[in-house]
């Protein structure tokens, strides 16, 4: 099976590494079948937030590279449509494997299908009923056209199921980004990134917690964002914040003109710093130290659930919600007042008072080769079976 594994930005590189880790354990342990090539859309384009996830995840060089940067949703849709349509013709696979919600998902999925190449989409059926959301409307429509969808929890079955999705498309695998967690715990335990922002007292880690905020719904809206911010200052007066963040998000602060909310500098007085975009193991060390983490991100509350670090969700919706009724997560929405009333009752929250959800015990990547080795199995017989017809029609 020749298949071409879709990559385009960081979470999806998370979801990809343990993947092909699967498929080279499974060629070196039994007959080979599987032929991977690694294509990179360069929808996350600067070093800190590619190259570096690349470097710690140990993923080799893509074997394509689109580079096709930033843009519109329109214009880094139509360009990896564009890109990627090339690769096809050239390298003409038996499958594509796209993961995750972002635009390269979508665009590769619809470009695969239009030249009749079976796709498959990991971490399918996730749903915040928010049409707004592109990431929503990109989830939906990748899902209907897929031909296998695997899921990261069973409320992800019960979407697709309800939208008309045939269950023999649907495998509940459970989920890739916490592979690739689990994988990389020792690793990220030797990040000096504590060092590094001054968070250590001798052998005690000084109390901190952790801001990532990227959304369009949030940064791209003054009233929202300033908002979040005076949630954020306030919160600072209790606990030191630090704050990875996004090129997008940083333009958005100057633009907006609302830097005063940050500082630089524990060692200064200042209870906000803003570093520029960790590497994977940084963040990761980062975040399994944090007493609290507030983020408008997805991938984070899955992973805070695991690492048992109590999460604040600055969204009004998640597509996410074992994280909440299992994990450590809780949504408090984009207002001050309840941002605040929210980290409060986090504080007070006990650690390990949650349950990991199934399935999510670092073999996810393992379940999936495994079902499409399986899957590529039945088409070879399918194939013996056909042949001798073929010759008979030729006779």
């Amino acid at each position: 099976m020749k298949i071409i594994l879709v990559a385009g930005a960081r979470p999806n590189f998370m979801k990809i590494a343990p993947i092909l880790g699967a498929i080279k354990r499974f060629n070196q342990n039994r007959e080979r079948i599987f032929e991977p090539i690694l294509v990179h859309t360069g929808q996350h384009y600067d070093f800190e937030m590619s190259q570096s996830f690349f470097n710690d995840l140990n993923l080799p060089k893509p074997d394509i590279n689109l580079e096709v940067g930033s843009g519109s949703h329109a214009e880094q849709t139509g360009k990896v449509m564009i890109g990627f349509e090339k690769v096809l013709q050239t390298f003409m696979p038996d499958l594509v494997l796209v993961v995750g919600d972002i635009n390269s998902t979508l665009a590769c999925t619809i470009t695969a299908k239009k030249l009749k190449i079976p796709v498959a989409h990991v971490e399918s059926g996730l749903r915040s009923g928010d049409m707004e959301m592109p990431e929503e409307i990109n989830r939906k429509l990748t899902d209907f056209i897929s031909d296998y969808l695997f899921t990261t929890d069973l409320k992800a079955n019960e979407n697709l199921k309800r939208e008309g999705i045939s269950e023999e498309k649907i495998f509940f695998v459970g989920n890739v980004m916490i592979d690739t967690l689990y994988h990389h715990l020792g690793k990220a335990a030797l990040s000096q990134i504590l060092n590094h922002l001054d968070l250590r007292e001798g052998l005690e880690i000084k109390p901190f917690g952790v801001i990532t905020l990227h959304r369009p719904s949030n940064v791209d809206h003054f009233q929202t964002f300033r908002e979040i911010c005076e949630a954020l200052s306030e919160i600072s007066k209790t606990l030191p914040l630090i704050f990875p963040c996004h090129p997008r998000t940083q333009e958005r602060m100057k633009s907006y003109g609302i830097e005063h909310f940050f500082g630089k500098s524990l060692l200064h007085g200042d209870r906000i710093i803003i570093t520029s975009p960790l590497s994977y193991h940084d963040f990761l060390n980062l975040n399994a130290h944090a007493k609290i983490i507030l983020t408008d991100s997805g991938g984070i509350q899955e992973e805070a659930s695991i690492l048992q670090v109590p999460c604040l969700t600055l969204r009004e919706n998640t597509e996410r919600p074992i994280t909440i009724s299992q994990g450590t997560n809780c949504l408090v929405g984009t207002q001050k007042e309840n941002i605040i009333k929210g980290f409060n009752l986090a504080m007070e929250r006990k650690k390990g008072s949650f349950h990991k959800p199934e399935k999510w015990d670092g073999e996810a990547a393992e379940r999936i080769v495994e079902i499409l080795a399986g899957i590529s199995k039945n088409k070879v017989h399918s194939l013996k079976e056909e042949q001798p017809f073929a010759v008979q029609n030729w006779m």
